[in-house]
């Protein structure tokens, strides 16, 4: 650990343990500073650290203090899956729940995107129309894959700035995120192929799987360190796994959090084992502490790890601008892109470029996590209050959503159905299994802090889970 890490978890163990209660003031940063010989940043540092958990809150010029969503909240229990290889057929039910997500009168909780009111779209326009202007008129026609230039330099020099050495030539700019997981997907795996993914998984992940006619084998992973590295080195031994598709930084939809040493540990087992790992980091800008994480591409020496990202969560998710650092497989994937949609939109290209040299985005990042960090405080708090005993949450470090345990009597399609009556979605636990086993959890987004009917969704909810369980 590092030594912020230190005191945070030393807080962490003291509050656990009843040694810190609700509402008890800890030490200020001068005199935490004073007694344990560290500077007043790394004080900082292991403070932003647990009010990113929940576990602590500051108040305006009163310090810090254990937050009151403390005891009353438990953290989800690790899934334990089958070791076992599942046909994946997940499509249908996904496409029956979140259909109603795009329906802008309800309470998005169970949409996948945070508000678009968070963004600086004006800005990015204006930064667009600026980049198109003086834009060379053979270039609509010359810029395919791997993608414009300029982009993909701006690209290079924000892995350089996280200590990952990434050169320009193995990045591919795709149509968002999910087609450079598919095409990563595509490049390394062949129909019937057994594919690693966590428990639970992002459903998009589980219909790329099913699109292919790949099966999955879904590996232990802890609502907040990740997936269990010890487990998939099990599975790895037992099964012939082709491929990884992890989610290391803010995992959805557990808002999970791999520690550097695990994704050092993971990256050196599938080294071992010449397996590639598609790496799905689009969350990997919103975190809630006070530095970036590092994803575990970090750590390849062996151009097995595909990393793969996109502005749509961050920036600009219309423009629909993802991108792969593909290592060993970008000639790969860059042919696959040009062979099934040729390149990404220029336009957006050339305006994402234009706002990332000069429209002020580390700015509006720091923004953005901050108003979703207050959120997520606001929901906890909520969740804690309004819904039946027993209910576990868990306390992401970054990203957007909470994922809840309800009890077992709750069934999380009939509470997604019943809350989709009073204009409410939610995203029901079934749609992150191959095998539908969720069936009384549920994903909620937290990023929307601008709807004004977002709380009282909150204690709806709540009201007809308790319902649920007469």
């Amino acid at each position: 650990m590092k030594r912020y890490e230190a005191i945070a978890h030393e807080i962490a163990e003291s509050i656990a343990a009843g040694q810190l209660s609700v509402g008890q003031r800890v030490p200020s940063v001068r005199e935490a500073s004073r007694s344990r010989g560290v500077s007043p940043s790394t004080v900082f540092e292991a403070y932003y650290l647990l009010e990113a958990r929940g576990l602590l809150e500051a108040r305006p010029r009163a310090g810090y203090f254990v937050s009151p969503a403390v005891g009353r909240q438990v953290e989800p229990e690790s899934a334990r899956p089958a070791v076992s290889d599942q046909p994946v057929a997940v499509s249908e039910l996904v496409f029956q729940v979140l259909g109603h997500t795009r329906n802008r009168t309800l309470v998005p909780m169970g949409s996948a995107f945070p508000s678009p009111a968070l963004f600086p779209l004006p800005k990015l326009a204006m930064a667009t129309g600026k980049a198109l202007r003086r834009l060379d008129p053979w270039r609509t026609v010359e810029d395919l894959s791997p993608g414009s230039a300029a982009l993909r330099r701006q690209i290079g020099l924000r892995y350089l700035g996280m200590g990952c050495g990434v050169e320009t030539e193995e990045l591919v700019i795709t149509n968002g995120a999910m087609e450079a997981l598919n095409l990563c997907l595509e490049s390394v795996t062949q129909p019937g192929d057994l594919v690693a993914v966590e428990s639970p998984t992002f459903y998009a992940a589980l219909q790329a799987l099913e699109r292919r006619g790949l099966r999955a084998v879904e590996i232990a992973t802890h609502p907040r360190t990740g997936i269990d590295v010890a487990a998939l080195a099990t599975v790895l031994a037992q099964h012939p796994v082709k491929a990884c598709w992890l989610m290391p930084n803010f995992q959805n939809p557990l808002g999970s959090l791999m520690p550097d040493g695990a994704k050092q540990a993971l990256v050196e087992l599938l080294a071992q084992h010449r397996l590639p790992l598609i790496e799905d980091d689009v969350y990997g800008e919103l975190y809630f502490g006070a530095h970036k994480p590092r994803p575990a591409k970090a750590w390849d020496r062996q151009g097995l790890v595909m990393h793969c990202s996109s502005f749509s969560k961050t920036l600009a998710p219309g423009y629909r601008v993802g991108w792969v650092a593909a290592g060993r497989f970008a000639r790969e994937v860059a042919q696959r892109k040009l062979m099934s949609s040729l390149a990404a939109p220029l336009p957006s290209q050339e305006g994402l470029s234009e706002y990332l040299e000069h429209g002020g985005y580390e700015r509006h990042l720091r923004q953005l996590r901050a108003t979703l960090a207050r959120h997520l405080h606001v929901v906890q708090r909520a969740i804690a209050e309004h819904f039946p005993a027993g209910t576990r949450a868990t306390q992401p470090e970054g990203g957007y959503f909470v994922w809840v345990e309800l009890p077992p009597q709750v069934d999380a399609l009939e509470l997604h159905r019943l809350a989709l009556s009073q204009d409410i979605s939610l995203a029901p636990g079934q749609l992150f299994s191959a095998d539908r086993r969720f069936s009384h959890h549920v994903r909620i987004n937290f990023g929307h802090p601008d709807h004004p009917g977002f709380e009282q969704a909150l204690q709806t909810v709540g009201t007809i889970a308790s319902a649920l369980m007469r």
